[in-house]
């Protein structure tokens, strides 16, 4: 017998389904509520406790602190898998074997040049656009140079437009660098793998040959694979509302980077960086600033400590710490700043506290001590986290197109005024 839950509004029930998932996830399936209660609905400020959608691509626990991919957990993904291999599992469902592991490379390559009039839209913005205002802007302006719509029923169609985009969103992720940078515009090599073409694209100079480090490879691959995917966050909410209402990938994309830019999603690898730089201003003192995030009277905040979804230690901290002391350790960088990252993780793991509260570094944490001492500018953090979290948007727009999900339409609770009479000016 099927499992109901009843819901009694004014001595009226009203039973509806109970829907369990296969990590046996139960759900309340109100879709017929507002029909068979005459307009009584839900209200649920940010979905906290609201299912937008059924989904097979991505599994989280906050509470066990699990992620998986596709039934695989990202500590065997990150470990033993590329990022490329991980963008093909997410978007296609399985992971690739040999032969369609190279066709997805090659074809990505095929596509990694842009028409030469993006150059010109690069060119235009100021040296002071924020990176993550001129990636927006250049995904969308994609569309133009691409203005066929992708035929969702036609998985060649699908796969062309997959492939475009992944070909040249590390393109315009390279630009968006050396643009701020005042490097010229340049491409990446073909006989390099994806990672490799990143860094190569981002850091030639136009005077030197590129010699990759095969430490800050494996990091970088290892921090894309983290940030692939996150089930449905804002920015994958916003990609998927987005692609409900029929509009193309690009565009769907452009409005998840959008989304992505908050401080509070997003930008919050830069948050840390800036907290740090702060903390560096004032002295440098770390046990003051714990005893700061302590007092409930201070308005300090700990950036890059605790999430919103994981009560727990944030399973991907745990992977892309042993590649921040990694990368540390081999470019033996001496930087006041992530010494201040290192003291404040130093005795937070210690202070009972943050143990006691959960307040572990998060991924936020240690992916912008990465990023910085890979001499990455902390206002391109973001972009790399685009650039990590790509694959997961296109498997979540694909996964939405396919399984022809009505366009997103919330209701809300009105509380404004009720009806009263237009005033002529002159009466006001």
């Amino acid at each position: 017998m099927a499992k109901t839950a009843t819901i009694d509004i004014d001595g009226q029930k009203y039973e509806f389904p109970l829907l369990t998932g296969t990590e046996n996830e139960v759900a309340i399936d109100i879709k017929s509520l507002r029909g068979v209660t005459n307009g009584v609905i839900t209200l649920d400020s940010g979905y906290k406790n609201t299912g937008s959608c059924t989904s097979s691509i991505t599994f989280l626990d906050g509470e066990k602190g699990i992620l998986r991919y596709r039934g695989y957990s990202i500590e065997e993904l990150a470990e033993k898998a590329s990022f490329l291999e991980v963008a093909y599992l997410l978007i296609f469902g399985e992971l690739p074997t040999q032969e369609q592991s190279v066709k997805f490379h090659n074809d990505i390559k095929a596509q990694s040049v842009v028409d030469d009039d993006v150059r010109k839209i690069v060119d235009a913005f100021p040296k002071s656009a924020h990176p993550m205002g001129i990636i927006s802007s250049l995904t969308s302006a994609l569309t133009a140079f691409n203005p066929s719509s992708v035929n969702v029923k036609s998985e060649e169609d699908m796969y062309k437009a997959i492939v475009k985009i992944l070909g040249k969103f590390p393109v315009l992720v390279a630009w968006t660098l050396r643009k701020k940078q005042g490097l010229p515009l340049d491409y990446g090599d073909k006989n390099l793998g994806y990672v490799e073409n990143v860094l190569k694209m981002m850091f030639k100079q136009p005077n030197e040959d590129y010699v990759q480090n095969q430490v800050v490879v494996d990091a970088l691959d290892k921090l894309l694979i983290l940030h692939a995917d996150h089930e449905q966050n804002c920015s994958t909410s916003t990609v998927r509302i987005t692609g409900s209402s029929h509009a193309g990938l690009f565009a769907s994309l452009s409005a998840g980077i959008s989304a992505l830019w908050g401080p509070l999603h997003g930008g919050a690898n830069q948050a840390v960086l800036e907290m740090l730089e702060a903390i560096k201003a004032d002295g440098g003192d770390t046990k003051k600033y714990m005893a700061k995030a302590k007092d409930k009277e201070d308005p300090f905040r700990l950036m890059g400590f605790g999430h919103r979804v994981y009560k727990n230690f944030d399973p991907r901290a745990r992977i892309i710490k042993k590649a921040a002391d990694e990368v540390l350790g081999d470019l033996g960088i001496d930087d006041p700043i992530l010494d201040i990252a290192k003291g404040l993780e130093k005795e937070a793991l210690e202070d009972s506290y943050f143990v006691d509260r959960k307040l572990y570094p998060n991924v936020d944490f240690y992916s912008g001590i990465i990023y910085r001492a890979m001499g990455i500018p902390t206002d391109m953090f973001t972009v790399m986290f685009a650039l990590g979290r790509l694959p997961g948007w296109i498997a979540q727009w694909r996964e939405m197109r396919l399984n022809v999900e009505p366009i997103g339409r919330p209701r809300q609770l009105y509380i404004g005024e009720t009806e009263r009479a237009f005033v002529p000016v002159d009466q006001r």
